[in-house]
This record gives C-alpha cells, sequence and structure tokens, in this order.
C-alpha cells in the first residue's frame, strides 16, 4: 500500500481558475488528468483535496506532490 504519493509530474499546471469554483485537486499522484483528481486513488489511503479559488486568476497547481501549501505549486519539484 502507498505511504507516500505517487510523483504525479515534476512542474505545476497552470490553470485559469473562477472566484467560487471548486477544484479537486489529486493528492495520490496516480490522476492520468493531473493536476485533478480522475479516481485513481480508490484503495490507497489518499483522498482528493477540495480546493475553491478566491478569484478568477492563474493557479499553479502542483503535480510533483511534494508541495507544503497544498494543492498549489511551492517549489518543491525542484529538489526532486
Amino acid at each position: 500500500m502507498m505511504t507516500k504519493p505517487a510523483i504525479g509530474g515534476t512542474a505545476p499546471i497552470p490553470v485559469e481558475v473562477k472566484a467560487g469554483q471548486t477544484y479537486w485537486w489529486c493528492s495520490c499522484g496516480q490522476s492520468k488528468n493531473q493536476p485533478f483528481c480522475d479516481g485513481s486513488h480508490q484503495g490507497s489511503p489518499f483522498l482528493p483535496m477540495e480546493w475553491t479559488a478566491d478569484a478568477d486568476r492563474k493557479a499553479f497547481f502542483c503535480t510533483c506532490k511534494q508541495t507544503a501549501k497544498s494543492p498549489l505549486c511551492d517549489g518543491s519539484h525542484k529538489n526532486i
């Protein structure tokens, strides 16, 4: 059983988000729809993370799953 998330990518994915809209970030790293959940976490200890945009803007979602600012990138991918 996974105890650490898989690395879903090595760079953040920029997404134009809309204020008030909810997004479900993949926390397991297995989703084929990075950075968002596609249900691949089933049977693992990981669950998708709910995130609601605070403004219309470009958000940089983490794909390496090492960020301390989930679901957004904090540059942790530079250390893997």
